[in-house]
């Protein structure tokens, strides 16, 4: 699923680490997701929008 985490954590100067502890994940599971190779939780997901501020649409795309 195509995402826009790396780029909303960079705005934000956030490091991996400060995103996984925002959203109560580890590191890994932001790296997984930031590369495309773990799909979030529908939970995760919404816990991400509220978290920017932001439609889960403008943050997650299947769009391939």
């Amino acid at each position: 699923m195509k995402n826009r985490l790396k780029v909303l954590r960079a705005e934000r100067d956030w490091t991996q680490a400060d995103l996984a502890k925002e959203l109560d994940v580890s590191r890994q599971t932001i790296n997984a997701i930031e590369k495309e190779k773990f799909d979030p939780s529908l939970p995760l997901a919404f816990k991400c929008a509220r978290l920017f501020n932001m439609p889960i649409e403008e943050i997650f795309s299947d769009q391939v």
